[in-house]
């Protein structure tokens, strides 16, 4: 098997969970190339403006390339119209650009702007489909488990950050293509895309 960037896929474990006032967006850090583990500490989880999130499941090469696309085409929205781009349009784009030229991903874009939060799931045809919550990557039928069980119209932003946690060590457990720690952000209107801390993390974990 052809052992470049290209070739490493992220088996993956996604996640996005819409809350009163924002969401939680999240990921594994597992890479794999079939059954060997190739990376324990892969991005899968941007930042492609100040209130949106890109996640990533699939090619790490077609991922990282489509993230830095993204955050350009946003920014250059936002310079020519003085206005960011909503989440639905955001969406749009992506789905856009993979229905001119697939990429072997599949992707959520997360995020909060006037209509509130949202969560699009985006397959690499470019369907895109918008829902409060949603898992994807070879993780996602575990997290759909914890999702279905715990989720909740309104939740607070802590009781989001838990099943999102507790969605990810599902996972982790379960599935042999995720695992190796997770990223874990909160979006909001007023303080836009927040990574938590090593410390934050760990702290939301032993509380579960």
């Amino acid at each position: 098997m052809d052992t470049s960037s290209q070739a490493i896929k992220t088996g993956t474990s996604t996640i996005g969970i819409t809350f009163d006032g924002g969401v939680v967006v999240g990921a594994d850090h597992r890479a794999t190339m079939g059954h060997f583990i190739a990376n324990k500490s892969v991005q899968k989880v941007f930042k492609i403006s100040e209130n949106i999130a890109l996640t990533t499941a699939g090619l790490v090469g077609h991922a990282q390339s489509l993230s830095r696309t993204l955050a350009s085409e946003l920014r250059l929205y936002e310079l020519k119209r003085d206005s960011p781009m909503s989440v639905k349009g955001a969406a749009t784009l992506t789905a856009n650009i993979l229905v001119g030229r697939p990429h072997h991903v599949q992707l959520l874009i997360v995020g909060v702007d006037d209509s509130g939060p949202s969560v699009y799931s985006i397959d690499s045809a470019g369907g895109s489909i918008p829902d409060v919550y949603c898992a994807t990557g070879s993780g996602s039928p575990f997290m759909y488990g914890v999702l279905e069980d715990q989720y909740k119209d309104n939740m607070t932003k802590d009781g989001a950050l838990k099943v999102a946690a507790k969605s990810l060590l599902a996972s982790a457990q379960r599935d042999a293509a995720s695992g190796n720690g997770m990223d874990l952000a909160v979006i909001t209107m007023d303080d836009g895309f927040q990574l938590l801390s090593e410390n934050e993390l760990s702290t939301l974990v032993s509380s579960l």
